[in-house]
């Protein structure tokens, strides 16, 4: 999966935080361009998956977007992307597994009959005795 950075495209900024004069004058903050619709390392049916659960972080160019800018240096904020997005990849193309829907058992339907009717002899004792003269 760590073949996906020959595919990023990486664009550097100005990052706040800590560095002092040194934030007002080096681009350290890094933002990775991943352009799912034309990587060929990913089949069609994996990029309709990455689309479906990555839709908040693709563009509407159809690139998914991440940046970093927590370390002081552009090689570190680099890496941290790369990491990022392949994360963000591997976490995507894994498929939930389908519940199977079960029976519920003869036992758990019997016990439950078995309160109700319990239930029911108790609510019968608190009823009015009537008399019918």
């Amino acid at each position: 999966m760590q073949h996906f950075q020959s595919e990023i495209k990486f664009k550097t900024a100005r990052s706040g935080g800590k560095g002092g004069q040194n934030v007002n004058k080096v681009e350290t903050m890094v933002e990775g361009y991943w352009h799912i619709a034309t990587s060929i390392l990913v089949n069609n049916d994996e990029k309709n998956l990455l689309f479906q659960k990555l839709a908040n972080k693709i563009n509407s160019d159809g690139y998914l977007l991440v940046k970093s800018q927590v370390h002081r240096t552009q090689l570190a904020n680099k890496a941290e992307v790369i990491k990022k997005i392949n994360e963000l990849i591997k976490k995507a193309l894994i498929v939930p597994i389908k519940r199977k829907p079960t029976k519920i058992p003869k036992g758990v339907k019997e016990k439950r009959l078995a309160g109700k009717k319990i239930a029911g002899v108790i609510k019968q004792g608190r009823k009015k005795i009537t008399t019918n003269d």
